[in-house]
């Protein structure tokens, strides 16, 4: 049986926190949200360790390029800020034409970074000098979650319709797509080789990533599923929901652990909008709009 205990409280933001990122190597997390800096914490000592740099508008998104040090942060006001974070200094600003990104990732093995806007347009720019290499229409409206499987070249996008698409990362084509939720899909995972979906219908599906048909559908919270987070290696998966609640279950939907304030634990009193996992540590954290962040010790 799987066990989760608090660690520790991280109080410092002012605002909602959206997103969270984890630099495995250094032990670091990084929080952004509706507040206007990154804050950098230590996962050692579990403690703050700096504001590492302000940012002119609320971050969506945060995504942490760990070959190149690089942390990209996804602004509500557009465009993307690359930070060069050892320093820390601006590597690159970059535009987008029209509203924001909700979804950033980097494919290092082309040496790219691809971003989504809210009007289902990707956006491709290289890592080594930041030009942008190419742009498509991965959605016909806003993409609110993406998931990557560099391995087998797959990239599994979610958008506000409820559908699911999976690209080639080699040329960028869709595979296939298919409308697997009846509201916007919010958030994905790589687990266990499956796909799994979650959504603002409080729905989770596992999905065949070949083909994308639904092989077992759960209403795992009673809101939206806000994050999807694999632990490990293992075929145990966290996912986070606006209900406030932070549960574990297993590839086949079978829950393993609920934690939440009904159950007397010290956890969020409001939405849990993100959730990282570091598998060095053994540590999950989650952040939401009560503008905390909680890290998990989680032990088998």
């Amino acid at each position: 049986m799987i066990d989760i205990t608090l660690e520790n409280t991280l109080i410092g933001h002012q605002n909602p926190i959206y997103t969270l990122a984890i630099d495995e190597q250094n032990g670091l997390l990084y929080s952004a949200g509706n507040d206007k800096g990154i804050v950098e914490w230590d996962l050692h000592t579990l403690k703050f360790k700096r504001v590492l740099c302000n940012v002119p508008s609320s971050v969506y998104k945060l995504a942490y390029i760990t070959e190149l040090d690089l942390l990209v942060a996804s602004l509500r006001t557009g465009g993307l800020l690359v930070i060069r974070k050892s320093v820390p200094e601006l590597a690159a600003k970059l535009a987008i034409v029209k509203g924001a990104a909700f979804v950033v990732e980097a494919i290092v093995s082309k040496k790219e970074l691809i971003a989504i806007d809210e009007f289902g347009k990707a956006y491709v720019w290289s890592l080594d000098n930041f030009e942008l290499l190419y742009s498509f229409q991965a959605s016909t409206t806003t993409v609110r979650s993406l998931v990557l499987d560099e391995a087998n070249y797959r990239l599994a996008i979610g958008d506000k319709n409820g559908v699911v698409h999976m690209l080639d990362i080699r040329d960028y084509h869709t595979i296939q797509s298919n409308k697997v939720h009846t509201q916007s899909v919010t958030s994905l995972a790589f687990v266990d080789g499956y796909l799994i979906s979650g959504s603002r219908d409080a729905k989770m599906y596992k999905l065949s990533p070949n083909d994308l048909s639904i092989l077992a559908v759960v209403t795992p919270h009673m809101f939206t599923v806000y994050g999807i987070v694999p632990l490990g290696v293992s075929s145990l998966f966290a996912t986070v929901s606006r209900d406030k609640t932070l549960k574990v279950w297993n590839s086949d939907f079978k829950l393993q652990k609920n934690v939440s304030r009904d159950k007397g634990i010290d956890s969020h009193h409001l939405s849990i909008n993100a959730v990282a996992y570091s598998e060095k540590q053994q540590l999950l954290c989650t952040a939401g709009d009560d503008k905390l962040v909680k890290v998990w010790k989680v032990t088998e």
